[in-house]
């Protein structure tokens, strides 16, 4: 029976089993990703290839912890690693050759050499020297390329949009699933109500639609396995086509490559479908027989208390955990993984509320008023009012278009508009997916565009010189340079123990040789104390802290390892996230100068204090506003921005699926109702205009409800960055919406007018 109905009943299923198999095509694709990023391919030695063994400096920073009773040691990797020790080089010397890659004029210590000689030998040598070094053999010794730590954060990337990517196409798939669902279960209410009175059970009518799910998501997942073994290869080279995974990521073709990816795949589609269609199940079984008696398809209150219940939940635990954040942690507000499944929750609630929502929606449209059209002698028109159009004693054919061209329109709009007030289940069914696009499109585009906007302004609001100088090799200037004040600063780290002992927390920092230069050229938001105050002694740290009183003094350990105990002379605002620790120079002697500041005086020469900038640090010379384009650009990077046209584009396909199972599953049922539009007088011009007007009014209710989501979210998002003293201008991607509103409306109303001319008798 399970097998007949869904060979009958085969295009209502359609939609619900292309969203599951696309759902798992994209889950295998992507763990096929994730098993290769955590796999990668070993690469070949390049430093010391020539090497046999190769011992580098302690670049670990080993520290213990209190979790719970028990003491365990946490490591961090050091941001300045130990160079090879002079002794050792020494010993090692005796042993056999040393390679360098160094220059003959560097003199700096080396942070890893090349050794021939026996590795236990070499391994006797560096534990007698109790330096901690790292003695590396084989394949061990590429940890030593500086390609190896460049390769090792574009796969955390890699990790990151895959991990992210997944989750959204999850949520999707669930969503769009178990809508589907839902609404060939209300479609299908007066056939369970003939079951019911021929005498089936309310348990076998929940194991038919059971045994349907299960059908065709096992045949959705099977099918889904085989299309993600043909889109991983696609999506890997996509991947580094975006510049999101390094050049030499791939993954093999086919099944034969890992097989766990699939299984997992396999049967979270499986339970998709299963969970999807549970909640309609349930319902499907506590139709009563008398629901075959029923022909009206008017549905205003078609709102079961459970779904109530469950929107309301999810609305005001949604609503909660925003408020949560934003009282208790609101950095965590500019994370991607907030911003990304917060607006998930909101716009399930919302969409499980949409029923509930939509004649109040439907209010910000113009109500119709009473219209009546020409009839027969006894005075027959058609009034068109809250519930539909409904024709009274017409002798005549009915004429809904007579008159100006203006009022036939505004006739459509009104038979439109009641349609869509008086089939609250169907304009939901349409809305739902719109509104999870909208506000996934908004939420997403707009928080990314947000949180990088402000992280521009705020660098630009803390720098305060006319020029400056980068570059790998700077040297320092020796001397002042006329006409100009320049502090120069390098990238450290330092290192805290926070929470009461149980974590060591990373802090990333500044070294500067000269305090009081550095303040007189950079506009830093200080809230508490003087940074020009910054010496051997003290630190100068952010709210973030948990020690951030002037005066106090933490114990921190420096980008090298070596342990402090420093005054806090500074506190800063807590800001996007950037606004890291500064320490003097002597505290990170290691950290190699990247940047110099440079402030002119009155009267200087630009041109002239440019070329002596660059001829005395060797490094290139830029005016500030063109540094800040390239280091902070204002809205999203480049490959975030790929990234998230990635996620749209799943969305849209998933939405473009619903809206299209929604309106070829509708039209059937509708067929009574177009019949007797056609029998009063409508022609099939006016009918298909109709339906159109209802499918385009059904796509606004879900773009206004998710803009509604959108504004709460990016809201939040405002308040959390002025919670933290940052600036806090929000981005609505208006254009990135419009385009998600446009696919969705163009899908619909293509869906609606197609569905239409498949109805005999309608057009």
């Amino acid at each position: 029976m399970i097998l007949a109905s869904l060979r009958a009943r085969w295009a209502g299923f359609l939609g619900a089993f292309v969203a599951v198999a696309l759902g798992v095509a994209l889950t295998a694709a992507m763990g096929v990703g994730l098993a290769a990023s955590l796999d990668a391919p070993v690469r070949e030695p390049q430093r010391f290839a020539a090497s046999p063994v190769v011992v580098a400096g302690r670049d670990t920073l080993t520290v213990p912890v209190r979790r719970g009773p028990e003491v365990r040691h946490v490591a961090k990797r050091l941001a300045h690693p130990h160079p090879v020790d002079n002794e050792l080089l020494r010993e090692l010397g005796r042993l056999g050759q040393i390679r360098t890659d160094r220059k003959p004029s560097d003199r700096t210590p080396p942070d890893a050499v090349g050794v021939a000689a026996p590795v236990g030998a070499v391994r006797a040598a560096v534990a007698a020297s109790g330096t901690g070094a790292r003695v590396l053999t084989g394949d061990d010794r590429r940890l030593v390329d500086p390609a190896t730590e460049r390769d090792a954060r574009a796969l955390v990337a890699v990790n990151s949009f895959l991990g992210t990517a997944g989750g959204v196409a999850a949520f999707v798939s669930a969503f769009v699933t178990a809508s589907t669902f839902a609404f060939v279960v209300a479609l299908r209410r007066r056939e369970f109500g003939l079951l019911r009175a021929a005498g089936a059970s309310r348990g076998q009518v929940r194991r038919w639609l059971l045994g349907e799910a299960v059908v065709v998501g096992a045949v959705a997942s099977a099918a889904g396995c085989a299309g993600g073994a043909w889109a991983a290869p696609v999506l890997a080279r996509a991947l580094v086509d975006a510049e999101v995974a390094p050049p030499w990521f791939t993954v093999a073709d086919g099944f034969s490559w890992t097989w766990w990816p699939y299984q997992l795949a396999f049967w979270a589609g499986l339970v998709v479908a299963v969970a999807g269609a549970w909640s309609a199940v349930w319902r499907a079984g506590r139709v009563s027989p008398v629901e075959a008696l029923r022909e009206a398809s008017l549905d205003v209150g078609a709102m079961p208390p459970v779904r109530r219940v469950v929107g309301g939940v999810l609305l005001a635990g949604g609503l909660g955990l925003l408020a949560w954040t934003l009282w208790s942690e609101p950095a965590d507000l500019l994370k991607r993984k907030t911003y990304t499944t917060q607006p998930m929750v909101l716009a399930t609630g919302v969409a499980a509320l949409a029923p509930a929502l939509v004649r109040y929606v439907m209010l910000l449209f113009r109500r119709p008023r009473v219209l009546v059209r020409r009839g027969g002698p006894s005075g027959g028109g058609v009034t068109v009012g809250r519930q539909g159009a409904v024709g009274l004693g017409c002798a005549r054919p009915f004429r809904p278009v007579g008159g100006p061209a203006a009022h036939r329109v505004s006739s459509l709009f009104r038979v439109a508009r009641a349609n869509v007030r008086g089939s609250v289940r169907r304009t939901a069914a349409v809305a739902a997916p719109v509104l999870v696009t909208v506000s996934l499109a908004g939420c997403l585009f707009g928080s990314a565009a947000t949180v990088g906007g402000a992280k521009a302004a705020e660098a630009k609001a803390r720098t305060g010189a006319q020029l400056v100088v980068t570059g790998d090799d700077l040297r320092p200037v020796d001397g002042p340079v006329p006409g100009a004040t320049v502090a120069a600063s390098g990238a450290t780290a330092v290192f805290v123990r926070e929470d009461g002992g149980t974590a060591l927390i990373r802090s990333e920092a500044r070294a500067v040789p000269d305090p009081e230069a550095f303040a007189a050229v950079s506009r830093l938001p200080v809230v508490a104390g003087d940074v020009r105050r910054l010496d051997d002694r003290s630190i100068v740290v952010n709210e973030e802290w948990e020690r951030h009183r002037v005066g106090e003094r933490v114990d921190v350990w420096l980008g090298d390892g070596r342990r402090a105990r420093l005054r806090i002379a500074a506190v800063l605002a807590r800001g996007t996230g950037d606004n890291g620790a500064y320490v003097t120079a002597r505290n990170a002697p290691s950290a190699p100068l990247d940047r110099m500041d440079v402030r002119l005086r009155d009267g200087a020469d630009r041109t002239a204090v440019a070329a002596a900038l660059r001829t005395a640090t060797g490094g290139q010379v830029r005016p500030a506003g063109e540094w800040l384009a390239a280091e902070h650009p204002p809205g999203m990077k480049h490959q975030t921005r790929l990234g998230l046209l990635m996620l749209l584009a799943i969305c849209l396909a998933y939405t473009a699926i619903s809206l299209l199972s929604t309106q070829l599953m509708t039209a059937p049922v509708r067929a009574p109702e177009l019949r007797s539009l056609r029998l009063v007088g409508a022609t099939p011009g006016q009918i298909r205009l109709v339906v159109a007007a209802e499918a385009a009014l059904a796509v606004a209710v879900g773009a206004l409800l998710g803009l509604a989501v959108t504004l709460v979210g990016l809201g939040g998002l405002s308040a959390g960055l002025a919670s933290l003293s940052a600036p806090a201008g929000v981005v609505v991607p208006w254009g990135v919406m419009g385009v998600c509103v446009a696919v969705c409306a163009v899908v619909a109303v293509g869906g609606g007018v197609l569905g239409v001319r498949r109805v005999p008798g309608a057009v």
